[in-house]
């Protein structure tokens, strides 16, 4: 999922320097993650890493770096709770 996410932020998907575009797919996933947090995105999540690349200005292959080392933390913290 991170791969194809990521994909898709280099393609425009809303991930931008002035942050998640209005109406894209990264709002869209903001919201989600946001429901399903409580109304906040959680730090460290695939949204949070993802807009941190875009603030940043990283390409997609350095977003890409970003996002498997926050899924990776994620898929470590989750199996030691």
């Amino acid at each position: 999922m991170e791969l194809f996410t990521v994909a898709l932020a280099g393609a425009g998907a809303g991930f931008t320097s002035a942050g998640i575009a209005a109406g894209s797919y990264a709002a869209g996933m903001m919201s989600a993650a946001a429901v399903a947090n409580g109304g906040a995105v959680a730090a460290g999540s695939t949204v949070a890493v993802l807009q941190a690349a875009g603030a940043a200005g990283l390409t997609v292959a350095a977003s890409a770096g970003a996002a498997g080392i926050g899924a990776t933390v994620g898929w470590i913290t989750a199996a030691l709770v």
